[in-house]
């Protein structure tokens, strides 16, 4: 177990002291979807959803969520995070369904990274969406969620992901 970080000499599981890394801007950059029917396409669009505008709220969930990963997730630290972005982009199916990319931009100076906070921000910004439009159709596909981007830290170690790994 000497070599599992998350592991204490127990071997039980622990939060990782972060105090010795020093501080770096750190940013992640991740990725959802989710499939809709054209049905409940035009009603996004159209802002014809009983509970609101889907999108307005999505973003603030997903905002909302990256502040509060450290809540869900039991190994990530609080962050004080200094900037989170959500943005949406409708793609046309072949199928004749429509596809909601959402995307997450998180930014902080601290000792670890936000890759979590970003994957959950877009995760949280899906199922909200198949929250606000389950009424309308049940059969929406969330997914997939994925590391697009991180860079900041000590090791030099940042990651961008190539196109043909999505």
């Amino acid at each position: 177990m000497n070599n599992l970080t998350h592991f204490n000499e127990q071997g039980r599981a622990k939060m990782v002291d972060v105090s010795a890394k020093p501080e770096t801007v750190r940013t992640a950059i991740a990725q959802s979807s989710i499939e809709v029917n054209e049905i409940i396409y035009e009603h996004i669009t159209e802002n014809k959803i009983k509970k609101g505008d889907v999108l307005a709220v999505a973003q603030v969930a997903g905002i909302m969520a990256a502040k509060k990963t450290w809540e869900i997730i039991p190994m990530c630290h609080p962050i004080p995070l200094k900037g989170i972005d959500i943005s949406f982009g409708w793609r046309k199916k072949t199928d004749g369904n429509w596809q909601l990319d959402i995307q997450a931009s998180v930014k902080t100076i601290g000792n670890t990274g936000v890759e979590m906070e970003a994957l959950t921000a877009v995760s949280v910004a899906a199922l909200t969406v198949y929250d606000m439009c389950k009424a309308v159709d049940k059969s929406m596909i969330v997914g997939p969620t994925y590391l697009i981007e991180k860079t900041g830290g000590t090791t030099g170690k940042d990651y961008k992901r190539q196109s043909n790994d999505e």
